[in-house]
C-alpha cells in the first residue's frame, strides 16, 4: 500500500517487516495486478481505522460520561443509543453494553469464542485479545490476568468478566481519576486508556 512505502528504512535502525507484514504485502500486490482490488479502496479502509474508528471515540463516551450525569444514565440503560448520538455506530458496534467501574466492582472484558469486539468505539482488538491465552484465563483466573497487566486490585474488589458475543459489546467505563474535577471532557478523555475500556488497566 502506499503507506508502507518506507519499509528500506529498517537498514538505519528499524525493524524489517514480518514474514506476516510481508506475505499480505505479496497478496495484495497479486489482487491489485489481476484488477481484483483498488489501492485507493484498500486506503480508504486503512484510513478510516486510523482516523474515524478507534479507541479515542471510546475515549470521548467515557470522558462526557464522566461530566454529564444525563447522558451517563442514558448511556447505562441504551449504550447503543447513546453512543450512535455521539456519532460512533456501525458494523461491531450494533449491541453495546456499558459497564462502570466503581470502588467495589472492576469489570473485565473478554471474547471466549473468538475476538468479538466493539471497533467503533475502540477501533481493531489488540493481538492480544484474540490470544487463546487471555481468553481462557481471563474466565478463568481474571485477578491472574489483571496482574499480568501490572492491574492489582484489593481482595474486597469484586472483579465481574462480561464475556462479548456476535450479538453484544461491552464498553468499561473506567472509574473517573481523582483530581480531575477542573478538566473539560477534551483534556478528560486524553486520559482514558484502551486497556482502561477493556478493564485490563485502572486509569
Amino acid at each position: 500500500m502506499a503507506h508502507d512505502h518506507h519499509d528500506h528504512d529498517h537498514a538505519h535502525g528499524q525493524e524489517p517487516p514480518s514474514d506476516m507484514a510481508l506475505r499480505v504485502r505479496a497478496l495484495e500486490s497479486l489482487l491489485v495486478e489481476k484488477g481484483l482490488v483498488d489501492p485507493a479502496a484498500l486506503d480508504a479502509i486503512v484510513d478510516h481505522y486510523e482516523h474515524k474508528v478507534g479507541p479515542r471515540n471510546g475515549a470521548r463516551v467515557v470522558a462526557k460520561a464522566w461530566t454529564d450525569p444525563a447522558f451517563k444514565t442514558r448511556l447505562m440503560a441504551d449504550a447503543t443509543e447513546a453512543i450512535a448520538d455521539l456519532g460512533y455506530m456501525g458494523r461491531q458496534g450494533e449491541h453495546m453494553v456499558a459497564v462502570e467501574n466503581t470502588p467495589d466492582v472492576h469489570n473485565l472484558v473478554v471474547c471466549t469464542l473468538c475476538s468479538c469486539y466493539p471497533w467503533p468505539v475502540l477501533g481493531l482488538p489488540p493481538v492480544w485479545y484474540k490470544s487463546s491465552a487471555y481468553r481462557s484465563r481471563a474466565v478463568i483466573d481474571p485477578r491472574g490476568v489483571l496482574k499480568d497487566f501490572g492491574t492489582e486490585l484489593p481482595e474486597e474488589v469484586e472483579v465481574r468478566v462480561w464475556d462479548s458475543t456476535a450479538e453484544v459489546r461491552y464498553l468499561v467505563i473506567p472509574e473517573r481519576p481523582a483530581g480531575t474535577e477542573h478538566l473539560d471532557e477534551a483534556a478528560l478523555a486524553a486520559l482514558v486508556t484502551r486497556d482502561g475500556m477493556i478493564g485490563t488497566a485502572r486509569l
